[in-house]
């Protein structure tokens, strides 16, 4: 069985949002029983030249929807990045969730093989086949900004795990 790259793209991208989401609302549970405003939380940063958690979450949801609307052809969303409360975060990541959600996929589909050219910056671009592209710089990707703000949430003290972290279901 051989799955698209929609399916792929779909099926970890909300795997990744839920965990994300749920990860989150830890972190914010935490904040408020603690009396931490959100700000101390969401600029919070394991090490000095790393991101902190609010562009660790940014990151993780505009690069998975800026891929899938290049790969289906539509038009890239703008993001203003300006996200200063847990409420805003979620609010990001829905808008993430219903983009994704919102590219047909038979044109994310097509022609897998196919040449895609990305920018990387302001002076470089890098050309992948599309589904190296999502395969091998999106998702790494995503996992790899999902993943630091797990772990900036974690070290602080919220109580977040695995499974969490994998949006597994409760018991």
């Amino acid at each position: 069985m051989s799955l698209s790259l929609s399916q792929i793209a779909k099926t970890a991208t909300a795997q990744m949002f839920g965990g994300l989401e749920r990860t989150l609302k830890k972190g914010h549970a935490f904040a408020k029983s603690k009396d931490v405003g959100d700000a101390v939380i969401l600029d919070w940063r394991i090490a000095p030249d790393m991101f902190p958690l609010k562009r660790q979450v940014q990151i993780a949801t505009e690069l998975p929807a800026r891929c899938l609307s290049r790969l289906a052809g539509a038009e890239l969303p703008k993001f203003d990045d300006n996200e200063a409360t847990f409420e805003d975060l979620y609010n990001r990541i829905d808008r993430a969730r219903d983009l994704i959600a919102d590219y047909s996929d038979a044109d994310i589909d097509k022609d897998p093989e196919a040449n895609i050219t990305v920018p990387m910056g302001p002076d470089r671009e890098m050309t992948f086949t599309r589904a190296a592209y999502l395969q091998n710089f999106v998702l790494p990707n995503l996992y790899f900004h999902t993943t630091a703000a797990y772990l900036i949430l974690r070290h602080l003290g919220v109580d977040v795990g695995k499974m969490d972290y994998m949006n597994a279901p409760q018991q």
